[in-house]
């Protein structure tokens, strides 16, 4: 059977990302590659004039005496000083607490088998949305749910497996919370920032207003594109598989509403340190842009989800004492270790392309470059954000494609005046709305697994086919929506827009 050309395309997108290395691995080539780079242009006497300084800055070479001793005396410091990596790990002790007390998954559960049968579609992708607070777990956990209860309603399963994959996948960056992405990115974009302009500070609430209406649209785009494309492309369901559907139990209930009496008792009291005049997590002038309000968002999220975790926990049983409490929190971080390796790698790269000064030489010539070319305004930084989605075809780690693309662009746009929140946004357009089609995202095969038992011959077409449509309509929509956003001139998070 011939192939067509998309599934001919994704073959070699398969081909060419398995044969990239391991993140890891990936940026200790990088690395090495900054070190040769940079003492070759070092030899030639390559500079470049800072952008905010005028200050002549030549290019350092690593393969030097100087440089020798940055790399060795400044390992352990680019590590434990990476701003990312204290934001996450704080995050993840009460999302990860949350988590393995099983709040977050009766949630998404809760969400998706109490919404009446019309809105079945929106609760799903609204529960796969949302679930990235659990970060990937979402991924395994609502796209088989998802599929039995379309199935119990009598629609296809395979349709509300897709409408799972598309919340949890596409939507990954979206949330109405603050979420341990938004920790992540912004504390990797201060990083690459702070070499442009040493007071930029981007937190994780920057891109806050736009991840929240970002949640509707990809509930109604989704779930258009579930009922008016996937479900009539299926038809009518023919196979004999059934599962159960586990219901929520009245314990789970008791624990979930507990959970939000103590969440509304716990933002109750932030409320009084933070609304009345003269509230002492306002600024000096009274506002809250900028405020410690917002600079200690992390440690106030923080104790949110322990709050309301540790509620459920003790209504349900899953904490028995307080031993537990810590006890789960460990076990949430030993899930973070591998990113806590690729840290590590990709914090000496950021600092070796910036000790050098080729971060600053190559943003200075990519500015002017684009300045003759006349390319400016919201446009420029679509273009950024399709760059990006074609990459996550190759990069499927979200943090280590940032991590990568950052040093190079948010300098970049920075000197062109661009916010680096507003150049961070753009990216995770991209990033997440090809994570459904990428056949390098592990994910795939557990959910090609769950169609296999409604579709014996279902295979990787079958899967791409039904995702593509996802893919195509939620990007589109979201650069529109944020084309509109830039040219109204809202503000993407408190006090930020696209320019500096």
């Amino acid at each position: 059977m011939k192939r067509g050309a998309f599934m001919r395309f994704l073959d070699v997108v398969e081909k060419i990302g398995n044969k990239l290395p391991h993140p890891f691995i990936l940026f200790v080539y990088l690395a090495v590659a900054v070190i040769v780079m940079s003492t070759i242009a070092s030899a030639f006497g390559v500079s470049v004039v800072h952008p905010g300084t005028g200050e002549d800055m030549p290019i350092k070479g690593l393969i030097s005496g100087e440089g020798l001793n940055y790399m060795i005396s400044s390992m352990l410091d680019n590590f434990t000083g990476f701003k990312p990596l204290g934001l996450v790990l704080a995050m993840m002790l009460g999302i990860g607490l949350a988590q393995k007390v099983d709040l977050i998954q009766t949630f998404m559960r809760k969400s998706i088998l109490n919404a009446p049968p019309k809105l079945v579609t929106y609760a799903v992708l609204f529960a796969g949305v949302i679930g990235n607070l659990a970060s990937d777990a979402a991924l395994v956990i609502v796209p088989p749910l998802a599929a039995m209860v379309f199935h119990a309603l009598g629609r296809h399963p395979l349709a509300g497996m897709a409408a799972g994959f598309a919340g949890a996948g596409a939507g990954f960056t979206a949330n109405i919370f603050i979420a341990g992405t938004d920790a992540l990115l912004s504390g990797i974009s201060t990083e690459v920032a702070q070499t442009i302009n040493e007071t930029m500070e981007i937190t994780p609430v920057d891109n806050w207003y736009f991840m929240i209406f970002s949640v509707p649209m990809l509930m109604i785009v989704g779930a258009l594109v579930t009922e008016k494309i996937i479900e009539p492309k299926l038809g009518t369901y023919q196979g004999k598989a059934e599962r159960k559907v586990e219901e929520i139990t009245a314990t789970e209930n008791r624990g979930l509403r507990n959970a939000l009496i103590a969440g509304l008792v716990y933002l109750g009291l932030v409320a009084l340190v933070v609304i009345p005049s003269g509230a002492p997590l306002r600024n000096e002038d009274g506002g809250l842009v900028p405020s410690p309000f917002l600079s200690g968002i992390i440690p106030i999220i923080l104790f949110f989800f322990i709050t309301v975790a540790v509620a459920y926990g003790l209504t349900t049983g899953k904490i028995k004492g307080t031993k537990d409490i810590p006890q789960f929190m460990g076990e949430a971080m030993k899930d973070m270790s591998g990113y806590i390796v690729l840290i590590f790698a990709a914090a000496q790269f950021i600092a070796y392309f910036n000790w050098s000064n080729l971060g600053i030489w190559i943003a200075v010539n990519g500015a002017a470059f684009l300045d003759n070319m006349n390319m400016e305004g919201v446009y420029v930084i679509v273009g950024f954000t399709f760059l990006t989605a074609i990459l996550n075809l190759f990069i499927f780690s979200g943090s280590a494609q940032w991590a990568l693309m950052a040093p190079i662009f948010i300098p970049m746009f920075m000197i062109l005046d661009y916010h680096p929140a507003f150049v961070q946004l753009a990216y995770r357009l991209g990033d997440s709305t090809t994570n459904i089609i990428t056949p390098l995202n592990p994910y795939i095969l557990i959910v090609l697994a769950f169609m296999k038992e409604y579709d014996e011959e279902a295979g990787f077409g079958t899967l791409f086919s039904l995702m593509l449509p996802y893919t195509l309509c939620l990007l589109g929509v979201w650069v529109v929506m944020f084309i509109a956003w830039t040219l109204l001139g809202l503000p993407i998070g408190p006090g930020v827009t696209m320019y500096m």
